[in-house]
């Protein structure tokens, strides 16, 4: 995978990833008050360039461990 493709997987990715968690923590730990929204926002900037960042550095690294396991438990790599 190139830098380009694996840069808008990576965006993509974590996106969604990041959409979905913060806003489920956020309501679990505020509920839904006036200011859900913001607090919600907030935590979303925060936690979706770490988690990009994150992502686009360690992609590589999960893809082989992806493949070893699938090797060793007999799937296909």
């Amino acid at each position: 995978m190139d830098s380009r493709s694996r840069l808008v997987l990576v965006t993509t990715m974590t996106a969604l990833m990041v959409c979905m968690v913060t806003l489920i923590a956020t309501f679990l730990n505020i509920g839904l008050r006036h200011d859900f929204l913001l607090q919600w926002f907030k935590a979303y900037i925060v936690g979706w360039p770490v988690a990009a960042i994150t992502g686009f550095l360690f992609m590589p690294t999960a893809r082989r461990i992806t493949d070893r396991i699938l090797t060793l438990i007999g799937g296909a790599a």
